[in-house]
């Protein structure tokens, strides 16, 4: 690990630290926290990229065949969460019918079963239910279904432009459970007072983003899904989990404020003492908050923690555990569970469960001719998250217009900047060159170069620097751009001297971030207004240029920092994210797409100087307009 790695590691083990600090620290009593209630899910539903909710469309819901079994059916059902959204799913009956049933949802975790899909692997579940009286819905999950497509995305694709949609598979999971509760519901079996959740591991997750979500599940028991901050950042747990496990933490709450929004309905809290990937000292932290907080609605008897002996698995006592505490709160049956394998077939063993029904017959397309034809699950990261449709303001609205655009990016993007920098006075910057560090943040350093021209006339130049480019002389395309004027080349963090060991996958840092609520792009902005702030004592003013992502970082720094009188953009990405063909795309700054693209990003410069330099995209017209209706148009320059 060198150097660089330290300081970074222990920089993201402080921003947690400061994170988890504090549970709730506004929340006194139960009446503190039903009114703090609704914020609170329209701001969780946010970070799913949930928020506005969707529309509920027709499930447009089918069955494609039946099983009967001893004591139960199941019925292979697909429904679409939104048009060409599927979700396949079995659906385990009782038999004979019982009348109006209380109902699981049961969403599973990686288990890699190809086209028969992951709820394969998880028949033992619904099985069991089924055959105790309830009605079970077993779900694919997004990755590992019949439809398979993509939960690794920054994990090992490299789709960096997720963070800038807001798009995270978890929303598409905690979306695809909140339809299924309307299917479950829509069912003349379900009982839809009695709904409750449960799954292991990515199903254990997923258990805990429906069940904040939607107050129709009235009993959840993750299990083995969720672990917090510190954990996850302060020891790069996030390196054992793929994307689907995470949402992008904007308003930067102690992670267990999201299973606090269960409370007080029942909850039990499920857990294996040698899980490597969900460690007991953060199951034992999450705990410890919840019990406080069902304490103040005096609903302690309703939150429980149940851990098992062993490793990252079911084992018998997990089971009974699970099925009593769904008996207790949805059958008020409070009688031991005596069969808690019964799900599973004769001569499984913890490590291996052996299973009634061949996988491959409860596929719900039974072969690869009957997939939809108009399926939207390889692509919904596209798709799930709406982005920004900004109308041009009018003529004499341009300023408010503008100053409304960027409260709101402050807040959905670059919510995770400190209040200030670290008070530090900046070095001198003489006739002679020099090259130095300074802190942007606590725990984190910049490196910079100073060229000293012999053109004094105008502000000097801050050339940011992309990684790869030397920071030791002028990049070749910044030689044309400050043309004898003295120049600070500065380093943003991650690049230079500060670069950090990248691996893809699991991309700790990256990832890391955005659990902390920002983007390493994001920081590199700060990094830049930080810098130009130092040095911008007595009116001082400064220009701004850089190469491709590093040109828009320019600009998004000089929207917040007004000591940047002019930026230069070369080569400048038209977006935040990939054309339809590919190529390079810009920055990834957290749910940016949300609010606006690159192109508005430079129209808000107006009326500052901007130039931009091999900008042919057609999308940089919208710059042109906005520029046109600041009164500004003598100060675009396009090359």
């Amino acid at each position: 690990m060198t150097a660089a790695d330290k300081t970074i590691r222990r920089y993201l083990a402080a921003r947690a630290a400061e994170l988890e600090r504090d549970f709730l620290p506004g929340v006194k009593t139960a009446a503190d926290f039903e009114k703090a209630r609704p914020e609170l899910r329209q701001a969780y539903l946010y970070m799913l990229g949930l928020w506005p909710l969707p529309e509920k469309t027709p499930l447009n819901a089918k069955v494609t065949g039946k099983l009967e079994q001893p004591g139960y059916t199941v019925e292979k059902v697909h429904f679409q969460s939104r048009p060409g959204l599927y979700v396949t799913a079995d659906l385990y009956l009782p038999q004979p019918a019982q009348g109006r049933c209380p109902a699981i949802l049961y969403q599973c975790g990686h288990s890699y079963e190809k086209r028969d899909g992951n709820k394969t692997a998880y028949q033992d579940h619904g099985i069991w239910f089924a055959t105790h009286g309830y009605v079970a819905l077993v779900t694919d999950s997004l990755q590992l279904g019949e439809i398979a497509a993509i939960h690794h995305g920054t994990y090992r694709e490299g789709r960096w432009w997720w963070h800038s949609a807001g798009y995270t598979p978890a929303g598409v999971e905690c979306w695809n459970a909140i339809r299924a509760i309307d299917y479950l519901s829509s069912r003349p079996e379900v009982d839809p007072d009695r709904i409750g959740a449960s799954g292991i591991s990515g199903g254990g997750s997923a258990t805990m983003w429906i069940s904040a979500a939607d107050e129709r599940v009235k009993a959840a028991a993750p299990v083995s899904g969720m672990a917090d901050l510190g954990y996850y950042v302060g020891e790069d747990g996030v390196n054992g989990h793929c994307d689907c496990m995470f949402l992008y933490n904007q308003a930067r709450w102690n992670w267990t404020a999201i299973p606090a929004l269960i409370c007080p309905r029942p909850l039990l809290f499920v857990n294996s003492d040698a899980d490597t990937i969900f460690p007991m000292s953060a199951n034992e932290r999450i705990i410890a908050r919840l019990e406080r907080l069902y304490a103040r609605f005096g609903a302690s008897d309703k939150v429980d923690a149940m851990v098992s002996v062993g490793g990252h698995a079911y084992r018998t006592d997990l089971r009974r555990a699970i099925f009593e505490f769904f008996n207790r709160h949805l059958k008020q049956d409070a009688r031991p569970v005596e069969d808690a394998d019964a799900g599973l077939a004769p001569g499984s063993t913890a490590a291996k469960a052996q299973h009634h029904i061949e996988h491959k017959l409860l596929r719900v397309f039974a072969e690869d001719g009957d997939l939809p034809t108009d399926q939207l699950n390889t692509r919904i990261d596209q798709l799930f998250v709406p982005v920004a449709k900004l109308e041009l303001p009018a003529a004499d609205g341009f300023e408010r217009w503008r100053k409304d655009l960027l409260e709101r990016l402050r807040v959905a993007t670059f919510n995770a900047w400190p209040p200030a920098a670290p008070d530090v006075k900046a070095a001198a910057l003489g006739e002679k060159p020099e090259e130095g560090q300074e802190a942007t943040e606590e725990g984190l350093e910049v490196s910079w170069r100073w060229l000293p021209g012999k053109e004094k006339a105008g502000a000097p130049w801050l050339i940011v620097l992309n990684a790869g480019e030397p920071a030791g002389e002028l990049p070749e395309w910044a030689r044309a751009v400050v043309v004898g004027g003295s120049a600070l080349l500065l380093a943003p963090r991650g690049t230079g001297a500060g670069a950090w060991t990248r691996k893809n996958p699991p991309n700790t840092v990256e990832r890391s971030m955005a659990l902390l609520g920002g983007t390493v792009d994001g920081g590199r902005v700060w990094d830049i207004v930080s810098v130009v702030r130092r040095r911008a004592e007595g009116g001082k003013t400064w220009r701004a240029a850089g190469f491709g992502q590093a040109g828009v970082l320019a600009a998004y720094a000089a929207l917040y920092e007004p000591a940047i009188e002019a930026v230069v953009a070369v080569n400048p990405p038209p977006s935040h994210r990939p054309a339809a063909q590919g190529g390079d795309y810009g920055p990834a700054l957290l749910n940016v797409l949300r609010v606006l693209d690159i192109p508005d990003a430079f129209g808000c410069l107006a009326p500052r100087r901007l130039t931009l330099i091999g900008a042919k995209d057609a999308a940089f017209e919208r710059t042109t307009a906005l520029y046109k209706l600041a009164g500004a148009a003598d100060r675009l320059e396009q090359r």
